[in-house]
C-alpha cells in the first residue's frame, strides 16, 4: 500500500478516536482525558494526514529513509498516545516504571519521525 494511503487510513482512524473521546468527555463533563485527546487529535490525526498529504503531493523516492520515516511515525503515534494514555489513566493497574518507560519510548521513536521527516524534505522529490 503507498504510504500516502496508509498514513492517510491511519489518520481517519485516529480522528475518529479523537472525536468518540472529545464527545465523551462533553457527555461526561469531565476533562479527565483532554490531554489524550489533544495528542490523539494531533499527533494521530494532524501529523499523520500532513505527512500523507507530503507524500501524495510531493512522492518522494522511496528508500530506506522514507521506510523508516514512515513506520516510526505510525509506531510513534501509537506508543505515544496510547503510553500517554497508560501513564495517565493507568486502566489495568501496570506498573509505574512499565507504564513510564512505555510512555517515554513511544515518544521517543515519534520525535525521531519527526527528526528523519526533515531529511526526507531535503531529498530529492518530484513536484
Amino acid at each position: 500500500m503507498p504510504y500516502n494511503k496508509l498514513l492517510l487510513r491511519l489518520s481517519a482512524l485516529f480522528a475518529a478516536v479523537g472525536a468518540i473521546l472529545g464527545s465523551h468527555m462533553a457527555g461526561a463533563g469531565s476533562l479527565a482525558f483532554s490531554t489524550i485527546h489533544a495528542h490523539i487529535l494531533l499527533v494521530g490525526w494532524l501529523t499523520l494526514f500532513s505527512w500523507s498529504m507530503f507524500y501524495k503531493v510531493y512522492n518522494p523516492i522511496p528508500s530506506l529513509l522514507t521506510t523508516l520515516h514512515v513506520w516510526s511515525g505510525i509506531i510513534g503515534a501509537f506508543g505515544l498516545t496510547i503510553g500517554m494514555w497508560l501513564y495517565y489513566m493507568n486502566p489495568f493497574g501496570l506498573p509505574e516504571a512499565f507504564v513510564t518507560v512505555f510512555f517515554i519510548v513511544g515518544g521517543t521513536i515519534l520525535l525521531i519521525s519527526f527528526i528523519l521527516f526533515v531529511f526526507v524534505t531535503f531529498r530529492k522529490v518530484e513536484d
